[in-house]
């Protein structure tokens, strides 16, 4: 005769967060909220550049319209200029080769 051992897995053995690690948490996401609305403010001001400035800084108007339209309100749109810019400068190498 054979036996087999089942157990259900309840999730009762792991033990919940403690109050410092949720405080540390919550503190983490305040912080992550806080600098996507700052970075947001910060891209306004590059706004006020004329399109020569921002060409020296790898960046286009359009670079900064999108990345404003396109990340939601909690999320950091400074993630999309760094990818517009790196974007743009592998382009312009790829093309300075080419040519």
């Amino acid at each position: 005769m054979r036996t087999t051992d089942r157990t259900l897995d309840l999730g009762l053995a792991t033990p919940s967060p403690s109050l410092t690690a949720r405080l540390m948490l919550a503190l983490a996401n305040l912080a992550s909220v806080w600098r996507a609305i700052r970075n947001r403010r910060e891209i306004r001001y590059l706004n006020e550049l004329d399109d020569s400035q921002l060409r020296d800084i790898g960046l286009s108007r359009q670079d900064l319209c999108n990345a404003l339209t396109t990340s939601t309100f909690f999320e950091d749109p400074s993630g999309h200029l760094t990818h517009s810019a790196r974007r743009r400068t592998r382009l312009s190498a790829f093309s300075s080769l080419r040519g």
